[in-house]
């Protein structure tokens, strides 16, 4: 019987049989205890499935990170311990010293620095493309070492939507994965694996969590892209490795284990960006409700972003549900239940008057967060991309004066007001 999405936040990724926690249960154990070290070298070897050290496996991750990929439709998946982790494994784990990248600017500043600043030192090159070039743009930054294509759904803090399919499109004809990092809009407003998409990421820190309690990241793997047409290109899942005795990833675990066995086996094994099982736990609470709040964060993101576009007070809005936004058509196309509930916008004044506003807010908190339950806003230009120059925050989208504002679940004409009285207060 094939479940719904709301059925699947609920009960995916576990199952007890009679006599079992009903709970996924916290396994909170570093390690397991085996009769035979015969046994335990099988584990260690990948002849075997099963667990010896948490910072590889833990039973508790597994069930969550299974339900995250149940409802992205794909194949197998991954927890790590913030969304950075899963974006730098999920490159890293296909590419490295000598390859290239190819990325959309608009994107997080911190995964922006990741890749043109971290992994540049690490020996990966990254074009950076904005969302909207055109076709003969997007083919000129293709190289032949390029390995991997990186985007956001919903970018933050720009809100642009990506084309998903036709970044898939072009990354496909050059033999390469699409990464997509899915934070915003979540599998309930869209399935990236449907447009085309290869390997989904998330912040679980933001909407999946949903509650500020548990930092994490995930990696979905889609089981779609055929490692073994390009072997020369991904030598590391198409030949041998000789750190578990020659093991072939595509061979043993084929194309809808490979890449996920891989990023566990070798990865984590040697990085240990792994989360806890307490957070996994906190993570799957989120997940229980994410149906419900997805609604009410998309209603009140756009009864907000109506509100703010015909204040005299707001010198422009960014929300890609507004039938005048530059991104509503593909919003329409991929974003079909709603947006999210983040808004992007600028106060009339500039600067000055961005930080008077947001002083002035008593329902929405100023805080280094997005995503959450409870209304956040942020300043970015001060604060997650703050690192960037002005010539790289104008590629990612970001104006000097613009505020985010990432609505929660409570009422909405609650934040309407509270809104209306920071706009009208003094300075």
């Amino acid at each position: 019987m094939s479940e719904s999405i709301n059925t699947v936040c609920v009960q995916g990724g576990y199952r007890p049989g009679d006599g079992e926690p009903r709970q996924i249960p916290i396994y909170q154990s570093t390690t397991w205890k085996y009769d035979t070290s015969e046994h335990m070298g099988k584990l260690f070897d990948l002849e075997e499935s099963g667990y010896f050290y948490t910072r590889l496996q833990n039973p508790t991750n597994d069930f969550v990170a299974a339900k995250i990929a149940e409802l992205e439709g794909g194949t197998a998946a991954m927890l790590t311990s913030s969304g950075q982790a899963a974006n730098f494994f999920a490159i890293f784990n296909i590419a490295g010293a000598g390859d290239h990248a190819v990325a959309s600017s608009a994107i997080y500043g911190g995964t922006y620095n990741l890749l043109a600043h971290t992994m540049h030192r690490m020996g990966l090159e990254c074009t950076f493309v904005s969302p909207d070039c055109s076709d003969e743009e997007l083919e000129a930054a293709f190289q032949p070492n390029t390995k991997a294509v990186f985007g956001e759904t919903i970018a933050n803090p720009a809100l642009t939507v990506l084309d998903i399919e036709r970044f898939a499109c072009a990354a496909h004809a050059h033999g390469v994965p699409l990464i997509v990092d899915n934070t915003f809009p979540t599998p309930i407003n869209c399935r990236p694996i449907e447009w085309g998409a290869d390997i989904v990421t998330h912040s679980t820190t933001k909407y999946i969590d949903g509650h500020g309690a548990s930092v994490g990241g995930v990696i979905v793997d889609s089981g779609k892209f055929d490692w073994t047409a390009y072997p020369d290109k991904f030598p590391g899942l198409t030949q041998a490795d000789e750190t578990y005795h020659g093991v072939v990833y595509t061979e043993r675990f084929g194309l809808e284990g490979a890449y996920i066995t891989k990023a566990t086996a070798q990865l984590m094994r040697d990085l240990g960006s792994i989360q806890s099982p307490q957070n996994a736990f906190l993570i799957n609470l989120g997940l229980e409700s994410l149906h419900l709040r997805m609604v009410q964060h998309n209603k009140n993101g756009l009864e907000v972003a109506k509100f703010l576009r015909d204040h005299p007070r707001v010198a422009w809005v960014r929300y890609p549900g507004l039938e005048e936004d530059s991104e509503f058509a593909r919003a329409q196309k991929y974003l079909t239940p709603g947006a999210s509930g983040v808004v992007s916008f600028g106060v009339a004044g500039g600067r000055e008057a961005a930080e008077s506003f947001m002083k002035h807010l008593k329902i929405a908190q100023i805080a280094t967060h997005v995503a959450d339950a409870r209304t956040c806003v942020l300043h970015p230009a001060n604060a997650t991309h703050r690192q960037m120059n002005d010539e790289e925050l104008a590629a990612a989208g970001i104006s000097p004066d613009l505020i985010r504002l990432s609505c929660g679940i409570e009422d909405t004409q609650d934040l309407i007001a509270d809104i209306a009285q920071a706009l009208e207060a003094e300075n």
